[in-house]
């Protein structure tokens, strides 16, 4: 038992370090990034479409990173191959991100149908959904940061709605929320990021027997 329980933690521990390179941080902030900018776009696009171009968006913003992991990041702290439950783990974690950008797609398409009342309950209930989310995922995944980042939007909605109430801020509050919000994940991301290739350098790979011979 004393065994099973070191091989998990050791399991864990290698998983966490494999993505502490703030890649994921900086990919959840281009998501929070949508709430900030996405009012914007309601006006000239509307609340369907303003929605539905983040779409594409996220498609890039995975693209890139996934490519910087691949040149960047690999070299430096080689690469993993994971077990059947890791494997199940992260394609949990994939579906629950689809979740979340199918749910706003659909509020996007209600609200374009119709329009729906605004304030403190609407945004409770949008905060609840997140909080579950992010909590299920983090969980999954066991990244404790996941929760912060649950809680933390959760409560950027009432936030939000809140200084658009008292002090009337626009769309809401979601910009100056989100945004804030966004900015924080991203400078902690970068911060992990640059922390990581300038404290490690690419490996070098040993010749082969047979590159020696060659050479």
């Amino acid at each position: 038992m004393s065994d099973n329980k070191t091989l998990k933690a050791m399991d864990r521990k290698i998983f966490t370090s494999y993505f502490a390179d703030g890649l994921l941080d900086i990919f959840l902030a281009a998501f929070v990034l949508m709430f900030a900018v996405g009012p914007f776009l309601s006006g000239p696009l509307g609340d369907f479409w303003g929605t539905v171009i983040f779409l594409p968006f996220f498609g890039v913003v995975y693209l890139i990173l996934r490519y910087i992991r691949k040149r960047v990041v690999t070299p430096r702290i080689g690469s993993v191959t994971w077990g059947e439950m890791r494997k199940r783990k992260l394609r949990t974690v994939s579906i629950i991100m689809l979740i979340i950008n199918v749910i706003f797609l659909l509020l996007g398409v209600v609200v374009f149908f119709r329009p729906m009342a605004s304030g403190y309950t609407v945004s409770i209930q949008f905060s609840v959904i997140m909080l579950i989310l992010f909590t299920a995922a983090g969980y999954m995944l066991d990244f404790s940061f996941l929760y912060v980042y649950g809680i933390l939007i959760a409560l950027a909605m009432p936030v939000g709605e809140w200084l658009y109430q008292t002090a009337g801020f626009s769309h809401h509050g979601f910009p100056v929320v989100f945004g804030s919000l966004a900015v924080i994940m991203l400078a902690r991301g970068l911060y992990k990021f640059i922390t990581l290739v300038k404290g490690t350098p690419p490996q070098v790979e040993e010749p082969t027997l047979q590159e020696l011979n060659h050479g």
